[in-house]
């Protein structure tokens, strides 16, 4: 579980069991009632932004999340002996390098914490 200490720009979340990125963030606390966060958080899955005023003060980090690879360039046959990555873009348009043997179409997993390649899911 995350606290409110743990939450900052960039950081991705589980929130109504989808995962979002944290595009901005504010902690609020009023004159009366209790503190708050005033977030705008992207779903990673649709690209869509949500103002958020009612996030709770604890939310679930997830520690990687699943993406299709929507554009790279294709690898070359018989690169695969060295730790050589390549540019590519995410279906959100996100970048991220990946090894040689990755291709359009493929889906994997990315460390939120990092924002690296882990590894290949297999489908």
């Amino acid at each position: 579980m995350a606290t409110t200490a743990d939450i900052r720009n960039g950081l991705c979340i589980n929130h109504n069991g989808e995962p979002w990125k944290i595009e901005s963030f504010q902690h609020v606390k009023p004159g009366k009632g209790p503190a708050f966060v005033r977030t705008k958080i992207r779903n990673l899955n649709t690209g869509r932004l949500l103002d958020d005023e009612g996030m709770p003060l604890s939310a679930t980090l997830p520690s990687h999340v699943e993406l299709e690879i929507a554009h790279t360039e294709p690898g070359i046959k018989g690169n695969t002996a060295t730790n050589t990555f390549k540019p590519a873009t995410t279906e959100t348009g996100a970048s991220i390098n990946v090894p040689l043997f990755i291709n359009e179409g493929d889906k994997i997993k990315i460390d939120t914490e990092k924002g690296s390649y882990i590894e290949r899911v297999k489908q």
